[in-house]
């Protein structure tokens, strides 16, 4: 992407108000968040295309010795190994991102996630990788990820300022689910090819992320903390910020719920294989069908936001994504399947939408880093730890049956929390 000729823009802790006032409610005005648009698009094509590699390879690996549900086992393994550092870094990970530069914390997340694309790759070239030490790599990458999530989002209002960043947060949803939609699809092609070039494709688009990133203007340092609280006071703080903030919290912890039950994307390699019979590149359809879906309702939001009856709206996606589940779960047809997770996906971009800028909006920008770490921590692990789940449900229920209960819990889970949390039920303008 190339730019008009502009004049430099001076590095200052975040950027003044005035300036960014001047770019109104337009953050594609804002070169800076151009850049990190782009480098947020191909680090998630690189995530999904390594992610795609690394599931199909584990289950290969683990067919060779055992039966579907015991295979299914070490599928699950692989969101344990990336759950765990993210329960044990994410908190402090972002009480250090309320301290120190955000910018270059991103920086060294995307530079450390290239060196695990480059292991796997080392590995994958051997030809015969003990899943230790596939398992291994995925707890660095799951470390990076802690670090990764709470400073770039909490990055993202220094670049555009509190007017643009409604429109901010949609245009980086698009930004996802391009990677999203792209990356599965993409990466079935290629494994289907070579594993070994899907991890060599996936470095490559690493170093691209992060040299979009490195060409970034906007100062990373947030505001100083008060110099007499100590770090795991900061921590408590964010904590209590969350816990006291009905809304945000009833949001977060619906959303955990509705993942760690409803999540199918383990499942997928499983039903494209053992159930559907469409191979590595049905794979990277049914992957990739999601995204779609997610992708399509995030330009629709980037155009036409949603500004009244948010809570109504984010209750209603998350039943109609516990619904597309069950769907998903009953399919023997893989476009019935596809079209489950298609719908499944914008119904979910809904509900990440809302979520996103109810807690950016509601936040002020000294505690950004702590409050995204307790939102990844109870958002972006779930997926880990979800997928850690379905390994064990398709271990007692099978396939079927856990995609099938996860959607009934999900839409069990959407009752409940309008019972619990009638604030988030209540919840009208997002502004």
């Amino acid at each position: 992407m190339t730019d008009a000729p502009e004049a430099p823009e001076p590095i200052t802790p975040a950027v003044s108000e005035a300036a960014r006032s001047a770019h109104g409610t337009n953050p594609w005005a804002v070169r800076d968040f151009r850049l990190l648009w782009l480098g947020r698009v191909v680090a998630v094509l690189a995530i999904q295309i390594q992610s795609s590699a690394l599931l199909w390879q584990v289950y290969e690996i683990a067919r060779r010795d055992h039966p579907i549900a015991e295979a299914s086992l070490y599928l699950g393994l692989v969101g344990l190994a990336q759950f765990i550092p993210l329960l044990a870094l994410t908190l402090p990970a972002g009480e250090m991102a309320d301290r120190r530069d955000r910018k270059w914390t991103v920086a060294a997340s995307i530079a450390v996630e290239g060196l695990c694309a480059l292991a796997f790759l080392a590995m994958a070239i051997h030809g015969n990788p003990p899943l230790w030490g596939l398992l291994a790599v995925a707890v660095l990458f799951g470390a990076c990820r802690a670090f990764l999530a709470p400073a770039s989002q909490a990055f993202l209002p220094m670049v555009v300022g509190r007017a643009a960043l409604p429109r901010a947060i949609a245009a980086q949803s698009i930004a996802f689910q391009t990677g999203a939609v792209a990356g599965p699809a993409l990466g079935g092609v290629i494994v289907g090819l070579s594993i070994p070039l899907a991890y060599a494709t996936a470095l490559v688009l690493f170093l691209t992320a992060l040299s979009a990133f490195l060409l970034i203007r906007t100062s990373g340092r947030p505001p100083r903390l008060e110099s007499d609280i100590g770090r795991w006071a900061a921590v408590k703080e964010g904590l209590s910020y969350v816990w006291t903030n009905k809304i945000v919290a009833g949001a977060i912890s619906l959303d955990l719920i509705v993942v760690l039950f409803a999540g199918v994307a383990l499942l997928t390699p499983i039903f494209a294989r053992d159930i559907l019979h469409v191979g590595p590149q049905g794979f990277g359809l049914l992957r990739a069908a999601f995204g779609i879906g997610a992708f399509g309702m995030a330009l629709y939001l980037a155009r036409f936001p949603i500004v009244r009856r948010a809570g109504v709206w984010m209750l209603s996606a998350v039943a109609a994504f516990g619904l597309c589940t069950i769907i998903f779960g009953l399919s023997k047809i893989v476009w019935i399947s596809a079209l489950a997770l298609f719908i499944g996906g914008a119904a979910d971009m809904i509900s990440v939408n809302i979520r996103q800028s109810l807690i950016q909006l509601s936040t002020p920008d000294h505690m950004r880093g702590r409050v995204s770490s307790v939102s990844m921590l109870f958002i972006g692990a779930s997926n880990e730890l979800g997928e850690a789940y379905s390994g064990v449900a398709v271990r007692f229920l099978g396939p079927i049956g856990a995609a099938v209960f996860g959607g009934a819990g999900a839409l069990a889970a959407t009752g409940i929390w309008a019972k619990l949390f009638p604030g988030l039920r209540k919840a009208d303008r997002l502004s």
